[in-house]
């Protein structure tokens, strides 16, 4: 452990009058062996020392001081290589059931303490910097070595202290592979609506951070086993309940062998990183359709609006939002490879923007069917017709035309009417590359205008 201390650190620790311990994420990750695939990792230190004499300490070790919170013992601070930390003196916390931040602190000099303030034994295994050896008040070792998430204190105490603790199960579980003991499932199963109590941007974060969770440490599947946690906790419940509303939704067997929930579920599973939000999110619609219309023909058209209606809800990015509402609106366009190949082209064009996301989530829903890992009709037939444009160089884009904005305004067309027309140009060449000339198109726009 000591060799991936910080060095600026390490001097500190032997500078301070009393232990100075790293613990939680970078501790585990150390005795787990895990090796982060991107990011750096979180060094969160803490000690018996109160925050006055530790930021003393700390700037006349050329520390910078960021902030210092006093009521929770705690410093925010960067060594001169630009590491950051975060200290805490070691405290007691008590809760009110669903109030996420503690009602009382009291400090103390007992680790034992401190380490049951925490969430997980995992993350409650000490490192004395200056003596070089580990500290394990409540047995996390173990946990560790056996990729087990047990509380530090019985579970329905913990989960109804902090609801945000169900999502951090979920995420320990989808980034490190470990598997919460029984204890640990029952507790979070009977404080799930505890997470109602959370901010919505918080729970985003923690969503987020699930389905993007094998890029941490290269966990296998890593977005799909926390998802399936969320789920058997019953906390996907509370926070997309309109995606639970297809579980044991069965579909038709010659098509789908899971049913609605575990299909989305499992399109997650399959998906590139990028559209993992798209996945999880595409049939959506197809529960509200099933219950109102008996049928899932307009899943696509009812989707749309619910994803955006959820990640909206959620605090989501207006980007994320906007891809998705789009991409769940298409996801089922040519399904049955029955689509003109000219109608196709001009479908390409106009929604190019997301096509190469289009066609993961084609992908990904395909697979999650019935787990078949052949290419879908519908992108073989997609990437042949795409390769065919491309050999032709036909115009995808408007830049791609033959002509520009700047050429139109000669013609005198109108400014407002500039983007209209050079799209209609973008639909005519695309299914005529040939025409894709400037005096061609030049003279097809002065027909438009």
């Amino acid at each position: 452990m000591d060799r991936i201390i910080p060095r600026f650190l390490h001097t500190l620790a032997i500078a301070c009058p009393a232990p100075v311990y790293v613990v939680g994420g970078s501790v585990r990750d150390f005795l787990g062996g895990y090796t982060r695939k991107t990011g750096k990792y979180d060094w969160d230190i803490c000690s018996t020392i109160p925050v006055e004499n530790f930021t003393e300490i700390a700037k006349a070790h050329g520390f910078l001081i960021k902030s210092v919170y006093k009521n929770t013992g705690t410093v925010k601070l960067q060594d001169m290589d630009g590491v950051e930390y975060e200290y805490s003196r070691f405290r007691s916390d008590k809760y009110v059931r669903g109030v996420h931040t503690p009602v009382e602190i009291c400090f103390t000099d007992d680790i034992t303490l401190d380490a049951r303030r925490r969430d997980f034994t995992a993350n409650a295994v000490y490192y004395d910097i200056q003596a070089r050896q580990f500290v394990d008040p409540l047995n996390g070792i173990p946990a560790i070595l056996e990729k087990r998430l047990t509380t530090v204190a019985p579970a329905k105490k913990v989960f109804g202290e902090d609801g945000l603790r169900l999502m951090r199960l979920a995420r320990f579980g989808a980034e490190l592979g470990f598997t919460p003991d029984t204890d640990c499932l029952l507790g979070a199963r009977e404080n799930a609506k505890l997470i109602n109590d959370i901010t919505p941007e918080r729970v985003f974060a923690e969503l987020r951070a699930i389905l993007y969770a094998d890029k941490k440490y290269g966990v296998e599947n890593g977005a799909y086993l926390g998802l399936r946690l969320l789920s058997s906790t019953g906390v996907l419940d509370e926070i997309l309940p309109e995606l639970t509303l297809g579980r044991d939704m069965m579909q038709r067997a010659d098509f789908h062998k899971y049913d609605v929930l575990e299909h989305s579920l499992r399109a997650v599973l399959y998906a590139e990183e990028r559209v993992r939000f798209a996945c999880l999110l595409h049939d959506i619609g197809k529960p509200f359709c099933r219950l109102r219309d008996g049928n899932s023909h307009e899943h696509p058209k009812e989707g749309a609006p619910i994803a955006r209606e959820i990640l909206t809800r959620l605090k989501a990015p207006k980007k994320l939002i906007q891809s998705v509402e789009s991409l769940v609106l298409w996801h089922m366009y040519d399904f049955n490879c029955q689509t003109s190949e000219n109608k196709l082209r001009r479908f390409f064009a106009t929604h190019y923007v997301i096509l190469d996301d289009l066609l993961l989530i084609k992908q990904a829903d395909f697979f999650a069917c019935t787990d078949d890992l052949s290419i879908a009709p519908t992108v073989k037939k997609w990437r042949a017709l795409l390769q065919k444009i491309k050999n032709e160089r036909a115009p995808l884009t408007v830049k791609e035309l033959a002509v520009n904005g700047k050429e139109l305004q000669t013609l005198g067309i109108e400014p407002c009417k500039i983007g209209e027309i050079l799209h209609q140009l973008l639909l005519h060449a695309v299914v005529n590359p040939r025409d894709n000339e400037k005096e061609k198109l030049l003279r097809l726009a002065v027909t438009m205008h």
